[in-house]
């Protein structure tokens, strides 16, 4: 475990109406090389405030595995998909994982553009 630069692999969570749309915009950016992978977690039940009103949902939660310098295109891709008006996206850095993963994540994030 190592916490040398970690901090450009980055844990992005983003709520989706059901899991058949969190898989769909899972496999998308996985197949975009947006992200290394992203981990559906049915089940989760959000409290918010929207247009004035209190609302709960069920939704189901991604937890997406991507590097710092994928974070815009990212960000777009599940803007342009997602079906909500404003898609929750928040990043957060890694402070410290196994190397071999964190490499892993690089890896299949590197674009030769």
């Amino acid at each position: 475990m190592s916490d040398t630069n970690a901090a450009d692999v980055h844990v992005v969570f983003c709520t989706c109406p059901d899991p058949a749309v969190a898989e769909s915009l899972a496999g998308a950016l996985v197949q975009a090389g947006l992200a290394a992978c992203a981990t559906m977690l049915p089940g989760a039940v959000s409290i918010y405030s929207w247009q004035g009103r209190i609302e709960r949902d069920s939704e189901a939660l991604l937890m997406i595995k991507t590097t710092a310098a994928r974070l815009p295109a990212l960000t777009e891709r599940i803007r342009q998909l997602h079906p909500y008006d404003v898609p929750e996206v928040i990043a957060h850095p890694i402070t410290a994982g196994h190397d071999s993963y964190l490499d892993w994540v690089r890896q299949c994030t590197t674009t030769t553009t």
